[in-house]
């Protein structure tokens, strides 16, 4: 199979729908990640979406849909909490989880009574929804464990073979996945941190994270939410999470002078450093591209400054602690 890649248009989104319409998987951008999508409520097509990845059936997809009308065929209920949330923070970065109707298949909900749905703010991606009629299912369009994809050149890597088609929307905007919450008893617990903060949530309701964004699932933990398995976004290259900042960072350097090491620094500090962003938003934007570019350049380990854990910052924290399968540097 040859892979294509075209930039966003009226013709690759017409090109994109006939494919996914013939149960086909295209690959389109999203405000926060690349998407391999396929027809939601198609299982065929969804589970071509895990053959592609070499991802795990048991892990469940996000639906995407274009408008808010389109929600309720594959919900039992829409909670008022989730209709103001929507109303706010849609379109976006926010994935809600809803009780979901027969007409999802098993291989979208990862086997669950649940659905997760999200209307992305990217342009591609709506018109593709539009254009197809029907919601899709888009994991990030990248190989299972791999960095996420926030670049069509980070997708054609992964997928070259593996998909007839790309759609070119530029480098991704937020750069890491949506936030995934959930309803607890009026409260919005948070699965998965993103674009949209703890912080944001809070003047709607309380908000409560979930245990697994900073520490590894237990074995038999039944997930939920995409992203929360032990290790994910995964370079070849070793990761670690330096627990020093700024002048104690530099000297955890200087003992490390002889690794084939990249050291991602929240500062400018100068030669022997990659500038990892000095904010949070910046940080998510560059996350993903800098550890594939570490496995480019031969890259053996990659230690990063550690992130602070508010705003943002929670979202980058969660991606790199999986990155680095949960290893913290304290010494």
């Amino acid at each position: 199979m040859n892979t294509e890649i075209l930039p966003f248009s009226q013709d690759s989104v017409e090109k994109a729908a006939e494919i996914l319409k013939n149960g086909g998987i295209v690959a389109i951008p999203t405000e926060t990640v690349y998407g391999l999508a396929a027809n939601a409520l198609d299982e065929t097509a969804v589970k071509s979406i895990f053959a592609a990845k070499g991802r795990p059936q048991d892990n469940p997809l996000i639906v995407h849909i274009s408008s808010f009308d389109m929600i309720k065929p594959l919900t039992t209920e829409i909670p008022e909490l989730a209709k103001r949330l929507a109303e706010r923070f849609w379109a976006g970065p926010l994935t809600v989880i809803f009780n979901k109707t027969d007409i999802v298949p098993n291989a979208t909900s990862g086997g669950l009574s649940t659905v997760a749905v999200r209307m992305p703010a990217n342009d591609a991606a709506r018109a593709v929804i539009e254009k197809c009629g029907f919601p899709l299912a888009a994991p990030s369009a990248n190989l299972s464990g791999k960095p996420s994809p926030t670049t069509a050149q980070h997708v054609f890597e992964d997928m070259n073979g593996k998909i007839p088609l790309i759609i070119d929307g530029g480098e991704c905007a937020v750069g890491v996945e949506s936030t995934v919450i959930c309803f607890v008893n009026d409260r919005i617990h948070i699965l998965r941190p993103g674009g949209i903060t703890a912080e944001m949530l809070s003047e709607y309701a309380e908000v409560e994270i979930d245990r697994a964004v900073e520490a590894a699932p237990k074995a038999d933990d039944r997930v939920i939410s995409p992203g929360m398995k032990y290790k994910h976004y995964s370079p070849k290259a070793e990761v670690f999470v330096v627990n020093k900042r700024a002048g104690d960072f530099v000297k955890f350097r200087d003992t490390r002078n002889s690794e084939n090491a990249w050291f991602l620094s929240r500062g400018k500090y100068g030669e022997g450093f990659v500038d990892f962003g000095e904010t949070a938003e910046i940080q998510a934007q560059r996350l993903f591209a800098l550890l594939r570019k570490a496995d480019e350049n031969g890259v053996e380990k990659v230690y990063v400054e550690i992130p602070d854990k508010s705003g943002v910052g929670l979202a980058v924290y969660n991606r790199l602690i999986r990155a680095a399968g949960f290893k913290v540097v304290d010494e």
